[in-house]
């Protein structure tokens, strides 16, 4: 199924890189940013839960904002994370992403009152994008209750949808759920964009209306991704592809979390800066590293 919604695509939830745990990489920014792009990236999110998003404070959020922005590879699309369970905070580096030129921003519900209720989401929401969303912008909602607590009822959706058509565009689904991915797009068709973030998912989800992926894993396997992606907008069959895709999310999964396996593998694999990750996050050890390199190594790659 064809989909021409702007935001369409293929998406990384970039890793954030770093030094060692308490500074910044900004010298590798433009690195990470053509890499992603060279392999078949639409677009680069930054500081969701893959960029380790709350573990980094407001400023070093728009250091990294500005070095990605001063470096953006020609074509791409640039979504920030912006959501805190702040509401002026979140308003503030809203304003400070679009201010930086960025397509869309990517906002968590307010994760720490997890018992609000949809009225008191609607008016969060309502106030982050009423005060900090430039009517040709675009914010998505990210739906990922497994891990917040909290997330996006299908009434809530069509509540900001309806009061905010253009700037409300839609969700990052990773609620690993495939009758909610299945329910959300036969709710709203293409009418809501929904980015998925569960790789195994994408074939699935793009058959019920989803306009494609944010995921951990576009880091590594973004041209597996990209192939699914390009076949559906052709008309074709992505079933190999799509169990390729599978089969390396699933490798991956044996790692968790995503930031400190993938920093090592696009380290060993692609040469990139041997990347640290921020406490209570823990670098992998080798002995894992060899194991998921030895695992990747046995899948066919990309078409």
């Amino acid at each position: 199924m064809t989909t021409s919604h702007l935001l369409a695509g293929v998406y990384a939830a970039a890793v954030t890189p770093l030094k060692d745990a308490s500074t910044l990489d900004l010298d590798s920014v433009p690195a990470l940013a053509n890499f992603l792009t060279d392999r078949g990236c639409h677009g680069i999110v930054l500081f969701g839960t893959t960029g380790e998003g709350p573990s980094f404070s407001s400023k070093e959020r728009e250091d990294v904002m500005r070095a990605l922005k001063e470096n953006r590879p020609a074509g791409s699309r640039l979504i920030a994370g912006t959501g805190t369970p702040s509401l002026t905070e979140t308003i503030e580096l809203t304003k400070c992403a679009f201010n930086l030129g960025y397509d869309a921003v990517l906002v968590v519900p307010p994760y720490y009152f997890r018992k609000a209720s949809d009225d008191g989401l609607f008016d969060w929401f309502s106030e982050v994008i009423r005060k900090a969303v430039p009517v040709d912008k675009f914010l998505i909602g990210y739906h990922i209750p497994p891990l917040i607590g909290v997330g996006f009822s299908i009434p809530l959706l069509k509540r900001l949808k309806d009061a905010f058509p253009n700037q409300f565009a839609g969700i990052k689904d990773s609620s690993h759920d495939a009758d909610f991915a299945r329910s959300v797009g036969d709710t709203f068709g293409a009418d809501l964009l929904v980015l998925n973030g569960t790789d195994s998912f994408l074939q699935m989800a793009m058959e019920h209306h989803a306009a494609g992926c944010i995921t951990a894993p576009a880091n590594l396997i973004s041209p597996d991704l990209r192939e699914v992606w390009d076949l559906i907008q052709a008309g074709k069959d992505p079933n190999q592809a799509q169990a390729r895709v599978t089969e390396k999310r699933h490798i991956l999964e044996k790692y968790l979390p995503f930031p400190p396996a993938l920093k090592a593998l696009m380290h060993r694999l692609h040469g990139l800066p041997r990347w640290a990750v921020r406490p209570p996050l823990e670098n992998l050890t080798e002995e894992k590293i060899e194991s998921a390199l030895d695992e990747l190594a046995k899948v066919q790659p990309a078409g």
